[in-house]
């Protein structure tokens, strides 16, 4: 029989801080009924396995920024929105790195189409119509966004800028101000 109090629920919570503790990768079964100092068979009754454990905490992660970035973009267009929105993943990132680490896992397909991710692609397309991209350039944008965001995210918390000046904050600007201008001045195809 399980330990009371346990749920799926609680379980994927306790596995998301411990991923911001620890690591993602470090994120297992074993270390998780240890937390909770039961034998890991008890959570069986609520998770499949650590394949199970770490895709529930990848939509939670997915589902907490989808629901900051909501709040961050609500009412703002263009340039305002489109800082709010990379803001948004940045400070996730430095307050929950495993979480973090977590949304970036690859989902299979119909896990991805009920997650919050879909939501995540409709706030940047819809940023985007503010700058009057259509397709297939709106797709390019919303892959140059991702791949900005989340590069200069990883590449900051891996310590790869603290080696030299200006400062990261600095640099974090003139980045957005570089992404507003190329959006602005949308490249033919």
């Amino acid at each position: 029989m399980a330990r009371a109090g346990l749920t799926r629920d609680r379980l994927i919570r306790a596995g998301a801080e411990l991923a911001d503790r620890v690591g993602f990768d470090q994120v297992t079964l074993s270390a998780l009924a240890r937390q909770f100092e039961v034998q890991v068979a008890s959570l069986y009754a609520h998770l499949k396995n650590s394949q199970d454990l770490k895709t529930g905490i990848a939509l939670l992660a997915l589902e907490e920024l989808a629901d900051r970035a909501a709040d961050a973009v609500a009412g703002r267009a263009g340039k305002d929105a489109l800082t709010a929105l990379a803001n948004v993943y940045r400070d996730y990132a430095h307050e929950h790195p495993g979480r973090y680490a977590a949304a970036q896992v690859r989902l299979d397909p119909e896990t991805a189409a009920a997650g919050a991710g879909v939501r995540h692609a409709r706030m940047t397309r819809a940023i985007l119509r503010g700058y009057d991209l259509t397709e297939p350039d709106q797709t390019h944008a919303v892959r140059l966004l991702g791949s900005v965001f989340h590069g200069y995210v990883t590449l900051e918390m891996g310590g790869g800028f603290s080696h030299s000046a200006p400062d990261t904050q600095e640099t974090w600007s003139r980045t957005l101000d570089a992404l507003d201008a190329l959006l602005r001045n949308w490249p033919p195809a």
